[in-house]
């Protein structure tokens, strides 16, 4: 199951995809306002296996991001359902998320994967609210969410961090 946008493939992950995946997720500057650590191998491996298990167990997940044009691993993009323990929760709400690797930041490729994303939630899910939780720091992050149709709804710590809770209302 792929997706396809002007420039980019939007597929599962296969275990070809780990190498950038495990480089995704050790970049320190990457995951600067995500956890704060660069993933280990062994961390980003139950990462990673926790993304085929998304698709095998809810129908829905994570994809890679590859540029159509080259093949050149880009980023994450998706839906989870990690049960994370929030006030206020937002427990059966689809949450969206995504991270790029350091050279495809600044291009629009963001916003290209999580509008087709979207659009495939909006088909997958239906109506529904969907959420997604960014760093008050993330500017880049907060700017995309809120150019995708993300309001902020209210404010948060997730693992000692500050977070703010965002929703996407349907239409």
């Amino acid at each position: 199951m792929s997706l396809d946008t002007e420039r980019l493939t939007l597929r599962r992950h296969t275990l070809d995809d780990f190498k950038d995946v495990l480089e995704l997720w050790a970049d320190p500057e990457v995951v600067k306002y995500i956890s704060g650590q660069p993933l280990s191998e062994e961390d980003c491996w139950a990462k990673f296996l926790r993304m085929a298990g998304h698709w095998s167990m809810l129908g829905f997940g994570y994809w890679v991001v590859r540029e159509k044009a080259t093949g050149r691993f880009v980023g994450e993009v998706g839906f989870g359902d990690f049960k994370r323990e929030l006030s206020p929760p937002f427990e059966g709400a689809p949450e969206a998320g995504w991270a790029l690797a350091r050279w495809a930041q600044g291009r629009g490729y963001a916003a290209e994967a999580v509008r087709a994303a979207l659009r495939w939630g909006e088909d997958r899910f239906g109506k529904v609210r969907m959420v997604c939780l960014i760093s008050p720091e993330n500017i880049p992050s907060l700017r995309l969410a809120e150019a995708v149709g993300f309001r902020p709804y209210a404010d948060s710590t997730y693992k000692g961090h500050a977070t703010r809770l965002h929703e996407r209302l349907p239409a």
